[in-house]
């Protein structure tokens, strides 16, 4: 699945310095074509009908691979935008150079941050009508977890039929937090596999990395999406590594982090992060 940037039409990234060369080619038939929008600053691929997705049914998304294809992301802030938004009561952008070969953006001279290119939003349809793109929440949708990158898989509760999977909101890196309301916004390209489980059912989407596996929350206070990941961390180790309510408390104290995953989202999130190495061999893993 090929996804644009949140950087905005080509005639946009031109005034800015982007040369008309470097913006992929898949961008501007969009902003020419597209005229049916839904609410939010999201431009979303998709919908994709699953196979035999019902709602009640579990959406297992395996993210294989992601491609950059763009050497520059952006970033900027607004007045009224941002974790931050009486302290910056103006506009400012940024084109940020990618360097692909080194895996590097080079943000200023001196500084070089790594690239972790994720999707920034991954989600389902929710049941009704359609909603803004920007809160995430049981459907997962705009969740901006920069853990969920290439070799790591999403479970999404699903709930309506085909499951109608989207993403887009490509990030080429981002800090826990993104408390501008923008990371190193990019295009991607994102090859996934879907697979539909019956037998399974959530109410929160979880995820799980080759090191970690991963809970969260979302809602308008911080307080309680960290209470919602909490509560699902300690629901996903008596379920699936079989503690007790008492243990599975205790162990989520001594042994796992409980991150800011984004503020900025109308919804912000926080994400519980297990880390598969404490359970030995005589524990499931």
């Amino acid at each position: 699945m090929q996804t644009l940037s949140t950087c905005g039409p080509p005639e946009r990234l031109i005034a800015r310095g982007v040369k008309p060369e470097d913006i992929p080619p898949y961008t501007a038939p969009i902003y020419k074509e597209v005229t049916d929008k839904g609410p939010g600053g999201h431009i979303l691929t998709g919908p994709v009908a699953i196979e035999e997705a019902e709602p009640g049914d579990l959406l297992e998304v395996q993210i294989l691979k992601i491609d950059i294809d763009a050497n520059f992301a952006c970033n900027g802030f607004g007045l009224g935008r941002g974790f931050l938004p009486m302290e910056y009561p103006y506009s400012r952008n940024k084109i940020i150079p990618l360097d692909r070969k080194s895996m590097v953006a080079n943000f200023a001279p001196g500084i070089n941050i790594p690239l972790r290119p994720f999707f920034g939003s991954m989600g389902v349809a929710p049941a009704g009508a359609r909603i803004d793109s920007a809160p995430p929440f049981a459907h997962a949708g705009n969740m901006d977890n920069k853990e969920l990158v290439a070799g790591t898989t999403l479970y999404i509760p699903v709930a309506v039929k085909g499951a109608l999977f989207q993403a887009g909101d490509g990030h080429a890196g981002q800090g826990n937090g993104e408390v501008d309301i923008t990371a190193l916004e990019t295009y991607l390209s994102g090859t996934f596999k879907f697979v539909v489980h019956k037998d399974k059912h959530l109410i929160w989407p979880r995820a799980e990395t080759p090191t970690h596996y991963i809970s969260m929350g979302f809602s308008k206070d911080l307080k309680e999406a960290t209470e919602l990941a909490l509560r699902d961390m300690i629901e996903f180790l008596m379920e699936e590594k079989h503690l007790s309510r008492d243990d599975a408390y205790m162990l989520s104290s001594v042994a796992i982090d409980l991150d800011i995953t984004q503020l900025v989202d109308g919804n912000v999130g926080v994400h519980a992060m297990c880390p598969k190495n404490i359970f030995t061999d005589t524990a499931s893993k």
